[in-house]
């Protein structure tokens, strides 16, 4: 297991290598951020002044090796937006990321286990076919629009919930529900494979011919069994929570990650743009290497080499 987790850990410094390069390289091609920086009626003399003050008119591999030095401190650089340094920025905006992207998969995990093992279990059934279907379109309906839907169902007309914004739980529960509706279909249906195919093993028709409670045999032999695929979509989900709840938190005026990064990239504020994406990464490289160890908590079969 220790050399196992020292092999991973060296593996993420050629990926954020990779990442950093990518995210540098998107930045460059993005534009002149000058011409964002300074007024329309600058003088062309101002501007070279500070194209030559950000080092703008170094060669590609100059820049980028100041960047990376910069990176190894921390510096992304200044967002001349809100006229703070970007890393501290994305990082005040982190816990509200995580807040929302919590609160989603909890929402997900409630709706998805009762209704994937009840699928598992009425097969072929009209419950299991109102569950399936109802798993395909919550797979269909987009952020947005279910997002909007329930702005104007519970915050306009009812009034029960508010618009937007985040402070209490109350604001809490739209944002997770709109993100978490799309992962909980998902993980239903996968939850409904896994369980049918752990139900047709021979030791769980074993265990049903000794007579062993069917509660019991399908929650605690079954279930757990099949949990290592849902463990699997549950961290590739958690991964698209942090880094794509871009439409959900500009829906909801949610202060978090994904509502700085769409500012920042409308605003061409490239150091937040930098600063979010490597923030982004790094939480996306955590929660697979937690993920593989956790594997191991689920099934003492599986060794690490």
């Amino acid at each position: 297991m220790k050399k196992y987790l020292i092999k991973r850990l060296l593996q993420i410094i050629p990926v954020m290598f990779i990442i950093t390069f990518v995210v540098f390289v998107l930045v460059y091609v993005a534009g002149d951020p000058v011409a964002l920086m300074l007024p329309e009626d600058a003088s062309e003399s101002d501007r070279e002044a500070l194209r030559l003050a950000l080092g703008l008119n170094d060669p590609f591999y100059v820049q980028y090796f100041s960047f990376l030095g910069d990176l190894a401190k921390g510096d992304f650089g200044t967002s001349f937006r809100y006229n703070q340094q970007a890393l501290p920025l994305v990082l005040e905006r982190l816990p509200a990321t995580l807040e929302l992207a919590t609160a989603s998969m909890i929402v997900a995990t409630i709706i998805a286990i009762p209704l994937g093992i009840a699928s598992a279990r009425k097969q072929n059934s009209l419950v299991d076919l109102f569950i399936t279907g109802g798993s395909v379109l919550g797979k269909a309906m987009p952020n947005f629009w279910l997002g909007i839907l329930l702005i104007l169902l519970f915050a306009v007309n009812i009034e029960y919930f508010p618009v937007s914004g985040r402070g209490s739980l109350i604001h809490l529960i739209l944002p997770a529900i709109t993100l978490g509706t799309g992962i909980a279909a998902e993980m239903t249906r996968l939850i409904r494979s896994s369980m049918l195919d752990i139900l047709n093993q021979d030791y769980i028709r074993t265990a049903r011919s000794k007579g062993v409670n069917n509660t019991i045999l399908v929650y605690k032999h079954a279930f757990r069994n099949s949990l290592i695929p849902v463990v699997t979509i549950m961290a590739l989900q958690i991964s698209q929570l942090v880094g794509g709840a871009l439409i959900t938190e500009t829906v909801f005026s949610w202060p978090g990650i994904g509502l700085l990064l769409v500012q920042a990239v409308n605003g061409r504020d490239m150091a937040v743009v930098q600063a979010a994406v490597f923030v982004i990464a790094i939480l996306v490289i955590l929660v697979n290497l937690i993920t593989d160890l956790f594997y191991r908590i689920l099934d003492p079969r599986i060794k690490y080499s």
